[in-house]
């Protein structure tokens, strides 16, 4: 069949949201009144991510009321239909980790002593800023100690809960202040926190600041044994080089076919060895990687993802593709190539919209009618891959054949 023909056969296809669809990220916690639109929705789960200070505790609200019951899946696996329910992730995303200070190797983690404003904004934003009305409009700085703290707590209380959004982007702007007509014109129905159309600074977060925010956050996600969901823009060198720095020292050992051949049934007087969902030998105490890895919306090119399949890596990793960042540039037909590198059950989908409800839904399924011509899969066939991915990246279930 011919690509164009099988492209409209698909879109006359009616979707089976029956087979359960899951959106791998997302924010609704940007725009709260979008709450209520959440039961009612098509999907399945959302995947919720938190990004900074303002909406770490709106997650967890979002969880306590439209949160994950197990029953959802079961009506969706037995073909019922079922509410919409979410999943939360708690962490930093690099806008914001300018906020944060690091007192991991000082003296302040006394509360008594902090660093002073001014400096530490100077030492962490690029260039250093000498504005004095600017640095003065910003927040006051927090330590990663508390904040690590906060997010670990979070994880203990919600045990599916996921690490993110996290990672480190080189492109991101500061926004300017708040000038005084601006701020009374904001739309409350917005979480505060966000640019919401400011003007952009021309100060950026030090990637050096990025990467120990980002590290410190995946050793927890190791700790924890929780997936995390990571951003990764103009920096898809240093995002893996940040993620191979926390499982050096644990990578799977690599055994060619001919050394496997020399070993022959002397591998089974191993068998007593233990290995986890992923393959990597356990070792004794934390590990400091998480176990699980989702780059999403993923923008980088198509010869960077074989390193991410390295047999030694002991992490699985996927990669997740919205409507709204991989196919509204004119740089669409590199996620195309990007989408067909990637292994058949190491794919999500996502919206990475703000706000829940019917456009959601239509940017879900926008991206999996896209995935699975792509892909070459039936409607179908795509769905219940997808859904297979998607549980196995957030509860560690190896996915089933499609």
């Amino acid at each position: 069949m011919a690509e164009r023909e099988r492209e409209s056969v698909s879109a006359e296809e009616p979707f089976p949201w029956h087979l359960g669809v899951f959106d791998a990220h997302c924010h609704p916690t940007d725009t709260v009144a979008s709450l209520k639109d959440i039961p009612r929705m098509n999907a399945s789960i959302l995947t919720i991510m938190a990004t900074r200070a303002q909406d770490q505790d709106l997650v967890a609200r979002f969880a306590d009321e439209v949160g994950f019951k197990e029953t959802t899946l079961r009506n969706h696996e037995e073909g019922k239909t079922g509410e919409c329910r979410v999943i939360p992730s708690f962490g930093w995303h690099p806008w914001f980790s300018y906020q944060i200070y690091d007192d991991s190797q000082s003296d302040s983690k006394n509360p008594a002593i902090r660093p002073d404003k001014a400096s530490h904004y100077k030492a962490v934003l690029t260039p250093a800023p000498d504005d004095e009305e600017f640095l003065s409009g910003l927040p006051d700085p927090r330590p990663l100690s508390e904040d690590l703290a906060g997010t670990k707590d979070y994880l203990s209380k919600y045990p599916l809960a996921l690490v993110g959004e996290i990672g480190i982007d080189r492109s991101f702007r500061l926004p300017t202040n708040w000038l005084p007509d601006q701020a009374e014109e904001r739309d409350s129905g917005l979480t505060p926190g966000g640019r919401e159309g400011r003007r952009l600074s021309p100060y950026r977060v030090q990637i050096d600041h990025q990467r120990r925010i980002l590290k410190a956050q995946l050793n927890l996600a190791g700790e924890m044994q929780r997936a995390v969901s990571v951003h990764g823009v103009a920096a898809h060198g240093v995002v893996f080089e940040t993620l191979q720095e926390t499982w050096k020292g644990y990578e799977r050992e690599v055994v060619s076919r001919r050394a496997k051949k020399r070993r022959g049934s002397a591998a089974k007087a191993h068998d007593h060895e233990v290995g986890d969902e992923d393959g990597a030998k356990c070792r004794s105490g934390p590990r400091p990687f998480p176990p699980r890895i989702c780059l999403h919306s993923y923008s980088g090119p198509p010869n960077t993802l074989k390193q991410y399949f390295h047999p030694s890596i002991p992490a699985t990793i996927f990669f997740s593709f919205s409507q709204v960042i991989n196919f509204s540039r004119p740089t669409s037909s590199k996620a195309i190539e990007v989408i067909q590198g990637v292994p058949r059950d190491r794919i999500l989908v996502e919206s990475d919209l703000h706000c829940a409800g019917d456009r959601m839904d239509g940017l879900l399924e926008e991206m999996i009618r896209s995935i699975c011509r792509i892909k070459e899969w039936s409607l179908e066939d795509g769905v219940r891959q997808l859904a297979s991915n998607w549980k196995h990246f957030v509860f560690g279930q190896a996915p089933k054949d499609v």
